[in-house]
């Protein structure tokens, strides 16, 4: 086998290899659109999605929302801070206080510079019409 038969067996597959790897970096994908790399953070799990900083249902961090997670929930009826009536953790109550909610709000203005979501499912219906008044 000459040189000229080598290149073409050796080199040429991995030339157009390496042609295929690099074409593929910053495709659009398929709306046509360029792929700007991962989202931007921020920290609000969608509905059913615990994956965020935040749990937009209950208006806590998610890993410390007693409503989502049977850790959080042991951990908070072992120290004794439950609501029986709600069945969630006492200090996470904003329907029997909402005034609990401010502590939980500060901590997210202070990471996001904004107000959270209001938690739906964590207060009295009526409190959050008024609120949106």
């Amino acid at each position: 086998m000459n040189v000229s038969a080598l290149h073409r067996v050796v080199l040429l597959p991995v030339f157009t290899g390496l042609a295929l790897i690099a074409s593929g970096c910053g495709q659009s994908d398929s709306t046509g659109q360029k792929d700007k790399g991962p989202a931007k953070d921020t920290g609000i799990a969608t509905a059913g999605d615990h994956s965020g900083w935040w749990c937009p249902e209950h208006g806590v961090p998610e890993e410390e929302c007693s409503m989502c997670s049977t850790k959080a929930a042991a951990e908070f009826k072992r120290k004794g801070d439950w609501c029986r009536e709600h069945d969630c953790a006492e200090s996470q109550c904003f329907i029997c206080s909402p005034a609990r909610f401010e502590k939980f709000a500060a901590r997210y203005e202070a990471k996001y510079g904004k107000e959270p979501p209001t938690p739906e499912d964590n207060m009295r219906k009526a409190e959050i019409k008024q609120d949106e008044k």
